[in-house]
């Protein structure tokens, strides 16, 4: 009889919990399958994750195989039943949210009526969302109860994965589904993907950045982040090598604030299991009915980097050009979006869908829903970023401004955060036009977030059924 390990976003042979199973099996079959409905195409996302795939497949093709198919999944669960008719197991770490969980779904009922046995796993998350509830029927709506009982759940350890080359078919049974993925992802850019690059990365931010990360994961020039959740989207690493290398290391501030991030990540995988429709619904009842003015040409040019703040703008040329974007300027970028554009929340989620290279949907959706104020413990809608005030903060001496928004690189100090106070005799000593060479700030600050808050303040009130 015939197994298949059928891999998704857990690109990798250590530490994989379906593979550690189903390499117990005599005849194995490596399965990915590629859904063009899910393609975002030219996209950096879309670009990095199958950058991944090609290279675990480069991987595993020197001493196994990766089939590939292309499609609707089940309509090639079909065609793989056909072609194999003795496949009576199938393994795979699977998925709770979103597309994933209902492409499961009905991969279940195939299954079923099929009679292949299902072997499947919880394995991308330190917790499970079922793990870590208040109650057997209640879900936590708050962060900081969730983490204190998160922090008492035990982990689990890696597990060591004995792949058996000699168990698994190395000839390609789908020879026209690999000649179209060979034709995806032959014009793609370069990635430092895989699981030596991943793990390489997680030694590296362990032994020089960890100790501090408390103090200096807020400042964007410092770039002290551990750049790990790229590799975690895709399973390039495993969350259990990165919990087990954190315990390793001496219990310190920026270990435990570390540790919080990962807490966070499990706390919005959980959240989006419990509100399933929030992509395209905000949480929060009373955040419904806000008159977002979404202003087209304010929103292209946030996309830009031309809105006239030199930190939004540092920050969204930063994803533009590497589809990546430091976690302090997602807040801050977020919150400009939604509160001073007054820019409905969901188009900002769906850019930086199609921007980050590391786009996770349970922890962007939560991000943006927090950053809004429409989402589950999300930040008062009266607390408003302001932008002017966030740059001099995180960014002081203008490095990480000089860096993305090069038209403002020979600026001193004094005028980094705010260009426009310069005069006109300034602007010319410094060789930068306003209106020309950098634009005028798109808004005032201060008004809109009175606006900000009136809009806020009325949505609640029709919500309640007072107006």
């Amino acid at each position: 009889m015939t197994s298949v390990m059928w891999f998704r976003r857990d690109l990798r042979v250590n530490d994989n919990k379906a593979l550690y199973h189903a390499c117990k099996e005599e005849d194995l079959i490596l399965l990915f399958q590629v859904n063009p409905e899910q393609f975002i195409k030219g996209s950096p996302s879309h670009q990095a994750f199958f950058a991944s795939v090609a290279h675990f497949k480069q991987e595993l093709n020197k001493n196994t195989h990766l089939q590939i198919m292309f499609g609707d999944p089940i309509e090639l669960l079909k065609q793989l039943k056909e072609k194999i008719p003795t496949w009576d197991k199938v393994f795979f770490n699977r998925d709770e949210t979103g597309y994933g969980a209902s492409r499961d779904e009905a991969a279940q009922a195939f299954f079923a009526d099929k009679e292949i046995t299902v072997h499947s796993y919880h394995d991308s998350y330190l917790h499970s969302a079922e793990e870590v509830k208040k109650s057997a029927t209640e879900y936590y709506k708050i962060f900081t109860p969730y983490y204190k009982k998160w922090r008492e759940e035990i982990k689990e350890i890696p597990l060591k994965v004995a792949l058996k080359p000699e168990n698994i078919r190395k000839e390609s049974l789908f020879p026209k589904y690999e000649e179209q993925f060979r034709e995806l992802i032959q014009d793609l850019p370069a990635f430092d993907s895989g699981e030596k690059a991943a793990n390489t990365r997680l030694a590296n931010f362990v032994k020089e950045d960890l100790a501090n990360y408390d103090k200096a994961r807020d400042v964007p020039a410092l770039d002290k982040t551990s750049h790990l959740s790229r590799y975690l989207r895709t399973g390039e690493i495993s969350i259990r090598t990165v919990w087990q290398a954190l315990q390793k290391e001496e219990a310190t501030e920026g270990r435990a604030t570390f540790e919080k991030e990962l807490c966070w990540r499990d706390f919005y995988n959980m959240i989006y299991v419990s509100f399933p429709k929030q992509k395209n619904e905000p949480i929060q009842e009373n955040y419904r009915f806000i008159e977002w003015e979404n202003n087209r040409e304010f929103f292209k040019k946030w996309q830009d980097g031309q809105t006239g703040f030199p930190l939004v703008d540092a920050a969204m040329r930063q994803l533009k050009e590497t589809g990546w974007m430091h976690n302090r300027l997602r807040m801050i970028t977020a919150s400009f979006l939604t509160k001073d554009l007054l820019i409905d929340w969901r188009f900002g989620e769906k850019y930086f869908q199609q921007m980050l290279i590391d786009y996770d949907p349970a922890s962007n959706i939560g991000g943006w829903q927090w950053a809004a104020s429409t989402g589950t413990d999300a930040v008062p809608y009266f607390r408003i970023f302001n932008p002017t005030t966030q740059s001099e903060k995180f960014d002081p001496d203008g490095r990480f401004i000089r860096k993305y928004v090069k038209e403002l690189r020979d600026l001193p100090a004094k005028f980094i955060h705010q260009p426009e106070k310069m005069s006109e005799t300034e602007q010319q000593e410094h060789g930068m036009i306003l209106g020309k060479d950098y634009p005028f700030p798109i808004i005032d600050h201060k008004e809109r977030r009175k606006l900000a808050i009136a809009r806020y303040e009325f949505s609640k009130e029709h919500s309640r059924g007072n107006i």
